[in-house]
């Protein structure tokens, strides 16, 4: 299932709720499901009425839906995927605006569908910790959102970390304030001993210099220096905020802090399948918790 899938292709495959519905039994479950009550394989078949299925032996039932992004919800799993299909085909994000024209639902069940992909894309993603020997991981902190024009951590600004391991992954924090306690700790957390890491001269990446952890060196921003006399640079996470801020703008207009690591989330999804953009709907589509 790739990038160049049509709208037709997208309905070919899902045509109704109960493809939808058999698709997530099959990839939670599988076919030869081993029923939890009476121990048989195989042997599941749709209710009629609910949304489940049922062992043809004892009569349990199992509900597909139950533990991801859809349980509770009463929109058509159809549309669901169809959402998804949508974030797929755009390079700068889906906006509330466009889910609830695109699905003919309303804004807010709109803005609901387009926060749970988000979480959805976050929890598909993972973290699997960033370097190693060998391994060269960018590090930089930037300021989205806020009313004080260019004021750094200006009022209600919120602060975002970027570590990017170069031809690798990105992970994001949205972090309260970029304190060395936030940077260093966070860096500790996601980036794997022996790195070399890159950052600006900001004060709060001094301490990687002695923690004897990390290889740190540094780009002199303030001198107008982009590459270090060692290769040093910064660019492709400062590249991937620039892409970040360019979402933000342009599609969503503005973005709270308290919901801005699920867009930061979404952005680290799509970039970290740059190189393989087929897998982008795959992944959504496969990536549920198994039964």
């Amino acid at each position: 299932m790739g990038m160049k899938q049509t709208v037709r292709d997208f309905f070919k495959q899902f045509p109704d709720d109960d493809t939808c519905l058999a698709h997530l039994f099959e990839v939670r479950y599988g076919k030869n499901y081993t029923c939890p009550k009476c121990k048989k394989s195989g042997g599941w078949y749709r209710l009629n009425k609910v949304k489940a299925f049922s062992c043809q032996s004892c009569g349990h039932h199992i509900h597909p839906m139950a533990g991801t992004i859809y349980e509770g919800s009463t929109t058509p799993l159809q549309l669901w995927f169809y959402a998804m299909f949508l974030f797929t085909k755009s390079r700068n994000g889906v906006s509330g605006k466009e889910l609830e024209r695109q699905l003919g639902v309303t804004y807010k069940t709109a803005w609901r569908m387009g926060h749970k992909i988000r979480e959805h894309m976050a929890r598909v993603d993972g973290d699997e910790p960033l370097g190693g020997p060998g391994k060269t991981v960018e590090v930089d902190e930037t300021y989205i959102g806020g009313y004080e024009k260019n004021a750094q951590g200006g009022k209600g600004k919120a602060v975002v970390l970027g570590m990017l391991e170069q031809d690798g992954d990105v992970i994001t924090r949205v972090i309260p304030k970029a304190t060395r306690e936030h940077l260093v700790g966070n860096i500790r957390e996601h980036v794997k001993p022996s790195t070399e890491i890159h950052t600006d001269e900001a004060g709060g990446y001094a301490r990687l210099k002695h923690s004897g952890d990390y290889t740190h060196k540094t780009v002199q921003h303030r001198a107008k220096e982009y590459v270090g006399p060692s290769g040093e640079t910064t660019n492709s996470i400062e590249g991937f905020f620039m892409h970040l801020k360019r979402t933000i703008k342009g599609t969503h207009i503005w973005v709270s802090p308290k919901h801005l690591s699920k867009y930061t989330g979404e952005a680290e999804f799509i970039y970290n399948r740059r190189n393989e953009p087929h897998l982008i709907l795959s992944d959504l589509l496969y990536g549920y918790p198994k039964g």
